[in-house]
């Protein structure tokens, strides 16, 4: 019998958990494939853990992966798919926002052989303006910049094959990730699936303006080297405003007895530095995830792995 293993990653959801398992279960045990549900701890430092605990207990099929500290989101999902042993691997979050009902679905596509099923919001029912706004924007700027194209909409909540899974245990090991868009990229039978992005069942996201900036620039940086390139541009423009205004000061010399004023000098001055600090910061940033990789440091460090009423022994994973 198939198996679909379902990877939830879990950062102080101790309101949340109880509630997904109790809408989740139920889905996965009327499906007609066998499934494991990974939930990944990622140094909750609320009861979200004792709690995965009590869940392992009660059902053989719900395993537990209890991160040393908080490593981030995105390497919670890498450790679930790594220790995932299923034929199919749905990632997905513990507030109820992804709908554990679509799992069927997905265990259809990949029935009809896809590999990569990737889940699109269609709405989200505590998206406002500004968030639709910026999710929009977002995949517009990295369609633009990026020579692979992604799907709009796309989340955090996806499905991939135990060949795809394979592939990113082996290959896509960065430091610096944006895994869904690895997910994208790698290519195979793909397919998508729309769906409703509740509000959370409980707590508040995580995210804040100041990660989500982080976060697109490192997603920018992951995918594109275009702007490198901008430095390149904006020199060329720099130099042709700078040719304008010099053959302008001329002509206003010759002809008028008049040179450019102060003010003029002092705005072009402003622009030019602008332009500068731009391109250096945009470097800084593509150093900073070079940096990154060259550290080589662990994607994650687990403790230990919970498995119903059988605890492993401790141990550390470098990726």
């Amino acid at each position: 019998m198939s198996k679909i293993s379902v990877v939830v990653s879990v950062y102080n959801e101790e309101l949340s958990i109880r509630e997904f398992y109790k809408v989740a279960q139920p889905i996965l045990e009327k499906c007609h494939w066998d499934y494991e549900l990974i939930f990944v701890n990622d140094g909750s430092v609320d009861k979200s853990y004792s709690i995965l605990c009590e869940l392992a207990k009660t059902n053989k099929k719900v395993r537990v992966v209890n991160f040393s500290r908080n490593f981030g989101h995105e390497a919670a999902m890498i450790a679930g798919i790594d220790y995932a042993s299923g034929d199919g691997i749905v990632c997905m979050d513990a507030d109820l926002q992804h709908p554990p009902e679509s799992i069927p679905q997905i265990i259809q596509k990949f029935e009809e052989g896809y590999d990569v099923v990737s889940m699109i919001r269609s709405s989200r029912e505590d998206g406002g303006f500004i968030k639709k706004i910026t999710s929009s924007l977002f995949y517009k700027v990295l369609n633009c910049l990026s020579p692979i194209k992604f799907e709009n909409n796309a989340s955090d909540f996806f499905a991939l094959s135990r060949q795809v899974a394979d592939v990113l245990r082996k290959e896509y090991r960065e430091k610096v990730r944006y895994l869904r868009g690895f997910v994208q990229s790698v290519g195979f039978n793909k397919t998508t699936l729309e769906y409703t992005a509740r509000s959370r069942v409980a707590g508040e996201s995580h995210y804040n303006l100041s990660k989500l900036i982080k976060f697109s620039m490192t997603t920018l940086c992951s995918f594109s080297d275009m702007p490198l390139r901008l430095g390149m541009y904006t020199g060329g423009f720099v130099g042709l405003c700078g040719l304008i205004l010099m053959i302008y000061t001329i002509v206003c010399k010759i002809a008028f007895d008049t040179p450019v004023g102060y003010a003029t000098i002092i705005v072009t001055l402003c622009f030019m530095f602008a332009i500068v600090l731009l391109v250096i910061g945009i470097i800084g940033q593509y150093i900073s995830v070079l940096f990154s990789e060259i550290k080589n440091r662990p994607i994650y460090i687990v403790k230990n792995v919970v498995n119903s009423d059988e605890t492993l022994k401790e141990d550390t994973y470098e990726e």
